[in-house]
């Protein structure tokens, strides 16, 4: 470059500089303001996630940055991220405390992952909150006495026995309750166990999450709904979204959602093992989708295996689910080495015949992942 090209670019760099300090400086001041709307909205208990305030929000300004020519994915994906920092932060503030008159909660398995999440979560809010946890049973009497929620997170495979042998004498106006990721057996056992209020609940997310806004708890109705509908308003008031749920049904939904899934990512996880692949090459060439893929395989063996192996193992009918996967990719198998091409392509068209509108909703909704993927990728 010449002296005058570089001075040129100089001068507009330095220009670029200042713009991105007064971005800077007004992403601070929407942040604050974010802060005060949070104080607002804790103080008189409005959930932190207003799912059509942000749906009218983005179309306003996407409609704005089409008449200043500026892509509105754009600008929708820059208050996207905004508005997930400000979720992280209006915990920070504590929560309205619904049910001031409870007494306190006692997390059967406070000191485990997701136990301490809901025991921050309702420390946050305000209620007193005592943990229970393996060694602790000689105390177990003093702990409930006076309990007005005994919630339950151990692992699957204890859940109900723990249940049906320690939680058999509970005050009978106290609220039992447990976040295990099958409903059906646990519901059971608390419903035989306790004479009181009881819910089955199912958090579908991990303990890892830094915000509860947008995240989905399901819930499978006990016994005396009227006495824990406080709950369920404490959890809107998180920011997460409640789904009622039969539990039997939840069960079924669970042996796709959860173990087939799950067990498909552990095979796969395996294959590469096993094939001892090279992660890095695989990476140095994978497209953005590919790149996502072999990230949620990679983010299940950064995990507990104990946890996974519960949530595949904890239902039989697991096993029919994962066994007629296996007997459709086989079938798919069979196509390739036949050399069907047009069978595979008919039955392609099925399958998305029968996605129908979801295909391209899901195909719109995965480009700003992929983008994110591969603004990582290239960073």
């Amino acid at each position: 470059m010449n002296e005058k090209t570089t001075l040129d670019l100089e001068n507009l760099r330095d220009l670029i500089d200042g713009v991105d300090q007064q971005l800077l400086n007004l992403l601070r001041k929407r942040l604050d303001l974010v802060a005060q709307v949070g104080t607002v909205k804790h103080a008189a208990g409005v959930p932190i996630y207003a799912p059509q305030r942000e749906a009218s929000m983005l179309a306003k300004r996407r409609k704005e940055a089409s008449e200043m020519d500026i892509s509105p994915q754009l600008i929708e994906d820059i208050l996207r991220r905004l508005m997930r920092e400000s979720y992280l932060n209006e915990k920070d503030v504590g929560f309205k405390q619904v049910k001031t008159d409870l007494g306190h909660i006692v997390v059967v398995g406070g000191e485990g992952q997701l136990g301490g999440l809901f025991s921050q979560m309702l420390s946050l809010s305000g209620y007193q909150v005592k943990s229970l946890d393996k060694d602790d049973w000689d105390q177990a009497d003093a702990l409930f006495d006076g309990a007005g929620m005994v919630i339950v997170t151990v692992p699957i495979n204890v859940t109900c026995e723990l249940i049906r042998s320690k939680l058999n004498n509970l005050p009978d106006h106290c609220i039992l309750a447990d976040l295990t990721s099958i409903k059906s057996e646990p519901l059971n056992a608390m419903l035989e166990a306790h004479k009181g209020p009881v819910v089955g609940l199912h958090p579908m997310f991990g303990p890892d999450v830094g915000s509860l806004a947008k995240q989905v708890v399901v819930v499978c109705d006990g016994r005396d709904t009227d006495k824990y509908q406080w709950f369920l308003e404490q959890i809107t008031i998180w920011g997460a979204r409640i789904v009622n749920e039969d539990a039997e049904r939840h069960d079924k939904a669970m042996q796709l959602v959860q173990a087939m899934r799950h067990f498909s990512s552990f095979v796969y996880g395996v294959n590469l093992c096993k094939e001892e692949a090279d992660i890095e090459s695989l990476l140095q060439f994978s497209s953005p989708i590919y790149r996502l893929e072999l990230a949620m395989v990679g983010r299940l063996f950064a995990q507990d295996p104990e946890l996974y192996a519960d949530i595949i193992f904890a239902q039989e009918g697991s096993q029919v689910a994962i066994s007629d996967y296996l007997d459709n990719y086989r079938d798919a198998l069979d196509l390739l080495k036949s050399g069907n091409r047009d069978a595979f392509v008919a039955q392609f068209r099925d399958v998305a015949k029968w996605f129908g509108d979801f295909a391209p909703q899901f195909q719109h909704e995965s480009r700003a992942m992929l983008q994110s993927v591969n603004d990582m990728k290239t960073n």
